[in-house]
């Protein structure tokens, strides 16, 4: 229980990292998303995000709009239409990623060293659980999985 809430305020902690006109959350994983998988259909990108599609095309004309994803042909299937990011959506998220890490490392400069050295030990951790979350069905409190 104590992790979890360490870890919820360490998410709350980024989010107020993130600047003020930047992009959305779910926007900004959209495009991490794609940057990590390369393009998708439309519907693998809602179900990923865990969003309706029509909230996912919506999305995606305003990040189309903004220059940030492209849209192309299923090579597949004509009919389908996948999204791949920009050069200008990677660079967002350059930007975005410097950005948070400039004001991380402001923060980080205010603890003492023993405090930064355990959490860089942590990263492993904390790569291994995110990864982990990509993979696995986890089940809710009703035993549902999502």
């Amino acid at each position: 229980m104590e992790l979890a809430s360490a870890l919820e305020r360490l998410v709350r902690l980024f989010r107020q990292l993130t600047t003020a006109g930047d992009l959305s959350l779910t926007a900004a994983a959209t495009l991490a998303t794609l940057e990590r998988t390369g393009p998708r259909r439309l519907t693998e990108l809602a179900v990923q995000e865990g969003v309706t599609q029509p909230a996912m095309t919506q999305l995606v004309a305003r990040l189309h709009d903004a220059g940030l994803v492209e849209r192309s042909a299923d090579p597949a299937d004509g009919r389908v239409v996948r999204v791949g990011l920009s050069d200008a959506g990677r660079a967002a998220l350059a930007l975005r990623r410097e950005t948070r890490a400039d004001r991380l490392a402001v923060l980080l400069g205010t603890l003492d060293p023993a405090d930064r050295a355990a959490l860089e030990a942590a990263v492993p951790a904390i790569d291994a659980l995110t990864t982990t979350t990509l993979t696995t069905t986890v089940p809710d409190r009703t035993g549902a999985t999502a």
